[in-house]
């Protein structure tokens, strides 16, 4: 039997069952070998590539935005063969429909009867894998049937309930450029992405990798690591991971003082943002933590961690105004206004010391 800590008080420990141990060793051997494997194909982008994983083990969705030709669409097909998981792109274009990727029904005879009857023919949806490639170039009601399935991790089709497989991620590209005749997703659908993640340009010497790899005739041949149910176990792992009092506290306090007619909040907050984040956020920001604490092979969670995904929960959740548009304001630095200005609780040091 698991028993979870609440870790109120410094010096209790978690966690206290050696299945969850062995689990939380496995998980954390697990993601260094994924690592591993997709440096084979991917050169560099290491806070892009643990963002990923951190989303992926914790049950959630991301949404990627960069330039053509920064291999996000290899990035993510390579997380796909690395985690044993099926795996289907679909290229969004304006006249793609929602059944195209949901699937239809076609009316089929039954040979031996003669009788006809309808079959559900599943469309690339059904995958555990869902690359939405350029999202933001097909029209709305077909981004409201992908982001329908994210969240119901469903489909209906002809009053018919189709289960979508388990696990189940969809993975999401942008192209911050080039956006007349596009559709861009609205503030409330983008919530439905737990993750908001940059790939920005490599280094002079990554890029240089880059060329030398990619203009050989060698092909890297990537080993999978992970299994669907090993996935599954690991996120139910993630979510038992207690997180303090105080650390979800922390969490609030990002979230709150986005909200300009809420309380009192930072001058820069009333001029520059017209939309805080909701409760949504604060939740993405508690289970980021607690995966990306696991991941580095700790059982507790800190401010630490929270810091470390308060940019890609909250940069699409915080709406700025035209102010902060003027002077070149972005979400990220008012995140990074946040950081600063928010306190580190005290306890965090001691859970710490206690803890190592």
């Amino acid at each position: 039997m698991v028993v979870e800590a609440e870790t109120t008080e410094p010096g209790e420990r978690w966690p206290r069952d050696d299945g969850d141990l062995a689990a939380i060793e496995r998980l954390n051997d697990g993601y260094r070998r994924i690592r591993k494997e997709l440096s084979k194909a991917v050169v560099g982008q290491q806070s892009v590539l643990e963002e990923l994983l951190i989303a992926v083990f914790a049950r959630g969705h991301c949404l990627l935005v960069g330039v053509p030709g920064l291999a996000k669409t290899l990035m993510i097909r390579t997380l796909a063969d690395s985690l044993n998981l099926s795996f289907s792109r679909v290229q969004f274009t304006p006249d793609l429909m929602p059944s195209d990727i949901i699937g239809t029904e076609v009316l089929q005879e039954d040979k031996m009867t003669g009788q006809r009857m309808f079959k559900f023919l599943h469309g690339p949806l059904f995958a555990n894998v869902i690359l939405a490639d350029e999202v933001n170039r097909t029209p709305p009601k077909t981004q409201a049937a992908l982001l329908e399935a994210m969240q119901e991790r469903q489909v209906t089709v002809g009053g018919t309930r189709h289960a979508l497989p388990d696990p189940f991620f969809v993975l999401a590209t942008q192209n911050p450029i080039e956006q007349e005749g596009t559709y861009p997703l609205p503030e409330a659908q983008q919530d439905r992405f737990m993750f908001h993640i940059l790939v920005d340009y490599p280094e002079e010497e990554e890029e240089f990798r880059i060329v030398e790899m990619t203009t050989v005739a060698h092909s890297p041949l990537v080993e999978r690591v992970l299994s669907g149910s090993a996935i599954l176990e690991i996120q139910e792992i993630v979510r038992k991971v207690p997180a303090a009092p105080y650390v979800i506290r922390y969490a609030m306090k990002f979230t709150r003082l986005t909200r300009k007619d809420k309380g009192e909040v930072p001058d820069f907050i009333r001029t520059y943002v017209t939309w805080g984040a909701g409760p949504r956020a604060t939740q993405y920001l508690v289970l980021g933590a607690k995966a990306r604490a696991v991941l580095h092979g700790r059982y507790y969670v800190s401010c630490e961690d929270i810091r470390a995904v308060a940019a890609p929960v909250l940069r699409h959740r915080i709406i700025t105004n035209f102010n902060a548009e003027a002077e070149g304001i972005k979400p990220d630095d008012i995140v990074r206004r946040l950081a600063d200005l928010i306190p580190r609780d005290p306890q965090e040091s001691v859970v710490r010391s206690t803890q190592a």
